[in-house]
């Protein structure tokens, strides 16, 4: 059996989680939780989204991304519309003050990104956002790859990106 710790899928989960754990640790002294800025990060990303939509996005139940949205909603940081075109369809929408709370997190997220990459040159950190932005695009490309998950119906070469990085 192979060393788990040389191989690049666990290398990749792990930086994922370190990351995570990381903006976790610094952006709940905004009184924020994972939940919470998940809903705000794919929000700011997808605006109108629906609840099944939202729930797909953050791979949970439909009544988990509910149950999010009614706490969102009595904080004030997002609102649900009707759907123009399905008054049964209710869209999800960020609040001005939410918009704010999102800008607060990315700037901890480039922050946690800017700490994490620091060893590396601005030429090695181009190059590795464009790597990553490769297998991004080789996956949501094989068949079952699903754009929704990553939050994003965009293709992937505009994908949103500041100063070389993902968004949060």
């Amino acid at each position: 059996m192979p060393n788990t710790e040389d191989y690049i899928g666990v290398v990749i989960s792990d930086v994922a989680r370190l990351l995570r754990t990381e903006f976790d640790r610094r952006v709940r002294r905004l009184g924020i939780t994972r939940a919470q800025w998940l809903v705000l990060t794919r929000l700011h990303r997808r605006p109108g989204a629906s609840l099944s939509e939202l729930a797909e996005m953050m791979e949970v139940e439909k009544a988990t991304a509910g149950r999010m949205i009614d706490r969102l909603v009595a904080n004030g940081w997002v609102e649900r519309r009707t759907a123009r075109d399905d008054r049964r369809v209710k869209r999800v929408y960020l609040t001005a003050a939410a918009e704010r709370v999102h800008r607060r997190i990315w700037r901890v997220a480039e922050e946690t990104v800017d700490a994490a990459l620091a060893d590396l040159s601005a030429r090695e950190r181009r190059q590795l956002m464009s790597l990553l932005l490769r297998i991004k695009t080789t996956l949501v490309s094989a068949d079952g790859g699903d754009a929704a998950a990553s939050g994003s119906k965009r293709p992937l070469n505009g994908a949103s990106r500041h100063n070389g990085r993902a968004a949060p």
